[in-house]
C-alpha cells in the first residue's frame, strides 16, 4: 500500500543528542545529562517487540507487507540512528550491502554521491534485512521503495509506543534517534564514532596523540555494533584504538595503544603473539581487560604504583554480593570500567556511589585482539 510522499525535510530537533554542550568537557552529548527523557535499552527492546508483533498481527497479506515495510524503517532508525527522511530515501536493493554489512544514507533533498554516508550494520541485522528483501512478495510490494507518507510512519511509531505504555513523544523517529545515540554512548562507543554514525560533519577528535581517518572511525563503529549484537567475549572492559608504539624485547614486547578519546593503554605480549596477530604501529586493535583484574584505589591524587594503566574517575554503581561485588567506574570522558572486588574490600574502603577512585590494571592483564 503506497502513500504520496510529502516534503520530509527535518530540522534538527531541540536538544539534538550530538550537539556538544558548552557546559561540559570533551564534547559529551547533551542527552547523557537528560537520559530519562528518552527510552533506555530495555524500553527500546520492548518497542521493537511491539513493532514485530504488530507487523504479524493481521491475516491480510497486503496489510502484512505494508506493516513489514514500517518495521524495516523502524529497524534502520533504531540501529543506525538515521533520520526518518534519510531512511525514506533508501533504495533497499541498491543502498544496502549485505556482504559488507553497510547501508548508504542520502538526504532526501540531495541524492548525490557526495552527500551520502555509509553506516555499518551488525551482521545479524543485515542478515534479517536480507531475508526480508529476498521474499518475492515483499519485493513486489517495494516497487516504489520506501515511498511512504512520513506522517503515516510517525503515527505508527506513536501507536506502537502507546501500546508499550510510553508517551508518543518518546516513540517518535527523532526520539528513537536520540535514544540510539545515548545507548551507544552508554555502551562506551567513542563520541567521534557516534557523531559520524549520526551524520555530523565534524567529529570531535579529542586525542592530541593520534589521528584517526574516517575509515578507521567507521571500523570502530562496526566493532562496537558487532560487539553489541554478538557479545562474543566475557571481558567487560574493552578499548578500541590504534597501536602507537612497539618496544621489542627478546621474549615479550611492550605496546602502547591510543583510543580516539586519547586514553593510552599499555600491554605486554609475547613476541610469538605479536607475529601471529601481525601487529605493527598504526594498526587498529582491541584491548580487553577482565573485571577481576581491575584494582580500585580510593584516593584523589594519582597513586604511585608500578601498574602502567591508571584511570581517574568516580563510582557510578555498586552491585553487592555475598562474596564479591561489582563496581562501575566512570572515567573522565564518560567511558565506564567494571571492577570485581571482594565485598569485604568494599566495607574496608567504605566505597559508595560518587566516591572518587583510581582504576588500575597491569600491562600483563591486557589481552589484544584484531579482526
Amino acid at each position: 500500500m503506497n502513500y504520496p510522499k510529502n516534503d520530509s525535510s527535518e530540522k534538527r530537533p531541540p536538544g539534538d543528542p550530538l550537539m556538544p554542550s558548552k557546559s561540559t568537557n570533551h564534547g559529551r552529548i547533551v542527552a547523557v545529562k537528560d537520559e530519562t527523557q528518552c527510552l533506555g535499552t530495555a524500553q527500546l527492546s520492548r518497542l521493537e517487540q511491539s513493532f514485530r508483533e504488530w507487523a504479524d498481527d493481521t491475516s491480510r497479506m497486503d496489510v502484512r507487507l505494508s506493516r513489514r515495510r514500517i518495521l524495516l524503517i523502524f529497524l534502520l532508525i533504531r540501529y543506525t540512528g538515521a533520520k526518518l527522511n534519510e531512511v525514506l530515501a533508501v533504495d533497499p536493493y541498491n543502498d544496502i550491502d549485505h556482504e559488507g554489512h553497510w547501508v548508504v544514507f542520502r538526504s532526501a533533498e540531495n541524492l548525490t554521491e557526495g552527500n551520502s554516508r555509509k553506516v555499518p550494520l551488525s551482521e545479524a541485522l543485515s542478515d534479517e534485512i536480507k531475508s526480508m528483501l529476498d521474499d518475492s512478495e515483499f519485493k513486489d510490494s517495494l516497487q516504489n521503495m520506501f515511498n511512504v507518507d512520513p506522517g503515516f510512519v510517525r503515527r505508527k511509531f506513536y501507536d506502537c509506543a502507546n501500546a508499550c505504555g510510553f508517551s508518543k513523544q518518546l516513540g517518535g523517529p527523532e526520539m528513537i534517534r536520540k535514544a540510539r545515540a545515548v545507548e551507544l554512548m552508554q555502551n562506551n562507543m567513542p563520541l567521534p564514532a557516534v557523531q559520524m554514525l549520526l551524520g555530523h560533519s565534524t567529529p570531535n577528535l579529542t586525542s592530541s596523540y593520534v589521528s584517526f581517518s574516517e575509515d578507521e572511525i567507521q571500523q570502530v563503529t562496526k566493532y562496537f555494533m558487532e560487539k553489541e549484537s554478538s557479545q562474543k567475549t566475557s571481558a567487560r572492559n574493552s578499548f578500541f584504538g590504534k597501536i602507537q608504539s612497539i618496544q621489542f624485547g627478546d621474549i615479550q614486547s611492550r605496546l602502547e595503544l591510543t583510543t580516539i578519546e586519547g586514553h593510552q593503554i599499555t600491554a605486554v605480549i609475547t613476541n610469538d603473539s605479536l607475529r601471529r596477530l601481525a601487529l605493527k604501529e598504526g594498526k587498529l586493535a582491541t584491548a580487553e581487560v577482565k573485571a577481576p583484574w581491575v584494582i580500585l584505589q580510593k584516593m584523589t591524587e594519582e597513586p604511585e604504583s608500578s601498574v602502567e594503566n591508571r584511570f581517574n574517575g568516580f563510582i557510578t554503581r555498586i552491585n553487592k554480593g555475598k562474596v564479591n561485588s561489582e563496581c562501575v567506574v566512570r572515567i573522565s570522558d564518560g567511558t565506564e570500567l567494571c571492577s570485581i572486588v571482594s565485598t569485604e574490600s568494599i566495607r574496608h574502603l567504605k566505597l559508595k556511589e560518587g566516591d572518587k577512585v583510581w582504576a588500575l590494571f597491569n600491562c600483563f592483564s591486557v589481552v589484544l585482539h584484531v579482526d
